[in-house]
């Protein structure tokens, strides 16, 4: 498909999906998002770390390896007090995701680092975010959002400048009529924006997320980033068709060993009314296949 073709399509109503790479950052992400992050973030953070200000900071100086910077992505950034989030939309359930989070969080401690032996190893607090595409396995609730700090034994906050905080985007259902606060609203918005064609009732006259829809509408994506966009939705679609093809693999294996597992109790079950019967060990053996050792063992 050549750029033309793709430029042609490019619908007139809707808008981006946010679940995509380039759907976020451009909604997030960018130098004219900074008041619509802002707001987001203020919806989440606790009153004494509100955010006036802030700066985009290069992902690519986060991680001491060229491999720890390419598994950097979304956004990174650093309030005028000093806070620093780390931002990420995970759309794909992975092996360790949580300790990747954690391993994540070591960059901006790292980076705080001071040469010379005036530092007292005083940090700024570090918030990382994370919005999942997936429920987490071990969190069987129907709660949304998970707040992570360092307790004691005693489920007293013992340090307070690391925080992590995921979003199970799934379970949240809340309809338009329902969102109380302006996180409701932010969760409703990054949820349900791929399906929307006009801005709801609930988000007119706001400034911040009228402004966050305008960014947002496919039709004021101009060729080049069009094409950017049908890229990383290509790519979106893929990894979805790719999990689901692996849970139904799972799924039909599942059933399989049921059935195996169903075959062979039904074996034993047989094989021991059998031999209750008196029927020979020999032709208990002929009749369900199981070994004489394994008849005797019933």
């Amino acid at each position: 498909m050549n750029d033309q073709n793709i430029i042609s399509t490019q619908p007139k109503t809707g808008f981006i999906n946010p679940f995509t790479d380039y759907g976020f950052k451009k909604i997030f992400g960018e130098e004219a998002s900074k008041v619509i992050l802002i707001n987001f973030l203020n919806s989440i953070l606790p009153k004494h770390h509100q955010i006036a200000e802030l700066r985009f900071k290069n992902t690519e100086q986060l991680g001491q390896t060229a491999e720890d910077r390419k598994s950097i992505y979304d956004i990174y950034c650093q309030s005028i007090t000093g806070e620093m989030f780390i931002v990420e939309l995970q759309r794909i359930r992975q092996n360790y995701f949580k300790d990747r989070t954690v391993y994540y969080a070591t960059f901006p401690i790292v980076e705080q680092a001071k040469q010379g032996k005036d530092w007292l190893y005083q940090l700024k607090p570090i918030y990382c975010i994370s919005i999942l595409d997936f429920k987490l396995q071990e969190c069987p609730s129907d709660q949304v959002i998970h707040t992570i700090e360092l307790k004691d034994q005693n489920n007293q906050v013992f340090y307070d400048k690391l925080t992590f905080i995921y979003f199970e985007m799934p379970k949240f259902n809340k309809s338009e009529h329902e969102l109380n606060t302006e996180l409701d609203k932010w969760l409703f918005y990054i949820k349900n924006l791929k399906e929307l064609n006009v801005i709801p009732q609930v988000f007119q006259g706001n400034q911040v997320f009228e402004q966050a829809f305008k960014k947002a509408q496919l039709a004021n994506l101009n060729r080049e980033e069009w094409i950017s966009y049908e890229n990383s939705l290509k790519t979106y679609r893929d990894n979805l068709a790719s999990e689901q093809a692996i849970l139904q693999q799972g799924i039909q294996q599942g059933i399989q060993q049921g059935i195996q597992q169903g075959i062979q109790q039904g074996v034993l079950k047989t094989a021991i009314n059998l031999k209750k019967l008196g029927v020979s060990l020999d032709a208990i053996e002929q009749a369900t296949g199981l070994s004489i050792e394994d008849i005797q063992a019933l």
